[in-house]
């Protein structure tokens, strides 16, 4: 499964792989989204095995593990999450491991199921603007997402977020959702610009310029989080972008690292 994403080969040469988890069939209406909706197959039990024994044999450096939204799950999936990370780090214990989750309804009981799993990089995507939700998420939440995102930091994981731009948003709409996340403690934010996965998906509104893109990651400074902005950037394509600030947090140094990769691709 691979959501039409514009950059596998370059991910793929680096190391860098996304697996998704729990099927290939969302319970959301999401429109920006190629994957496909409807009712999702069991869970797959051997899926953490699997996935473990394909890390070892690719011998990558930096994977992340997330999933399509199952609310037809009791915990949302956030066990069988655990499930997957445990294996995957026992297998492969020196591994940078990111889980990109979705809001598992902004259930408590189900964060905290999570925050038992062995990962260092706790990932989810705002993805647009609060007015724009009812249109690009309508069955998302803003507030739901940001409480998800504090309760990340709160439990002390480095924490990461996406948005996605060029879907009618203003530039001040952005710069707001900046300032939130940045007084949430939030410390990575990656914003990119929306392509139409296919011709029933929203449309695409804007092509956003590169210098408004370099504006928002200076933004991000101002303001006081770790901006990557560019057309092409996602929140799993910029990942191994991370890891050498990651291992210089772990190393006492600086999370945001010296490297300038916010104006990239």
């Amino acid at each position: 499964m691979e959501a039409r994403c514009p950059n596998r080969e370059t991910c793929f040469e680096r190391g860098n792989i996304t697996f998704l988890i729990l099927g290939d069939v969302c319970t959301r209406n999401c429109r920006f989204c190629g994957v496909s909706k409807g009712k999702p197959r069991e869970v797959d039990t051997d899926e953490p095995s699997r996935i473990a024994k394909a890390i070892e044999e690719l011998n990558s450096r930096h994977i992340v593990i997330t999933s399509v939204t199952r609310d037809d799950l009791p915990d949302g999936g956030a066990s069988h999450f655990v499930r997957v990370a445990e294996e995957v780090k026992r297998r492969n214990p020196d591994i940078i491991l990111e889980l990109l989750v979705p809001d598992f309804q902004g259930d408590t009981t189900s964060l905290e199921t999570l925050f038992t799993a062995p990962f260092e990089i706790f990932g989810h995507n705002l993805e647009t603007v609060p007015r724009l939700y009812s249109t690009v998420r309508p069955m998302a939440d803003y507030q739901r997402s940001l409480r998800v995102l504090a309760c990340a930091v709160k439990a002390g994981f480095c924490t990461k977020t996406g948005l996605m731009v060029g879907c009618g948003e203003r530039p001040s709409e952005v710069e707001e959702v900046l300032r939130t996340v940045a007084n949430e403690g939030v410390s990575i934010v990656t914003i990119g610009q929306y392509f139409q996965p296919d011709k029933t998906s929203l449309p695409v509104r804007e092509f956003v310029t590169d210098e408004l893109f370099s504006h928002y990651a200076e933004y991000g400074e101002e303001v006081g989080v770790r901006v990557f902005a560019g057309p092409l950037v996602r929140s799993s394509y910029i990942a191994g972008l991370t890891e050498e600030e990651l291992t210089n947090l772990k190393e006492g140094g600086d999370l945001y690292g010296t490297s300038d990769h916010s104006q990239a691709f």
